[in-house]
């Protein structure tokens, strides 16, 4: 969550990043959401959608959340890493399976550049 300078936690591991989703998206945290991507990230939306940067993802954020839906945190997998690149990946709830690429930042911190949030589909 963000603390009252509204400055949200980063995530000191890969795996912190999906935590931070599950917490972010059932509170309606758009911006928490957006803060867990690089600027220049890719999300994957429905229907073969992409979202490039902070504001598209941010829209996709918006309308997804308009409606409140809760999210089920998942089964995560551990992260496969490479030096600065991690491959993180949850098995939902639903039967589905997330798979995300994410970058160790200049300040240790991880955040996603590319989101799969629906690999079965």
């Amino acid at each position: 969550m963000a603390n009252s300078d509204g400055v949200h936690e980063r995530a000191a591991v890969p795996e912190d990043l999906s935590r931070f989703f599950v917490e972010r998206a059932n509170a309606g945290n758009v911006d928490g959401l957006v803060a867990l991507y690089t600027p220049d990230a890719v999300l994957a939306g429905p229907g073969g959608q992409v979202a490039t940067g902070s504001e598209e993802i941010r829209q996709v954020y918006e309308r997804l959340l308009a409606d409140r839906p809760k999210f089920t945190p998942g089964q995560q997998r551990p992260a496969l890493r490479n030096g600065d690149l991690a491959l993180t990946s949850t098995r939902l709830v639903d039967g589905g399976a997330t798979a995300e690429v994410a970058r160790r930042q200049p300040d240790g911190t991880w955040l996603w550049v590319l989101d799969e949030p629906n690999v079965l589909a």
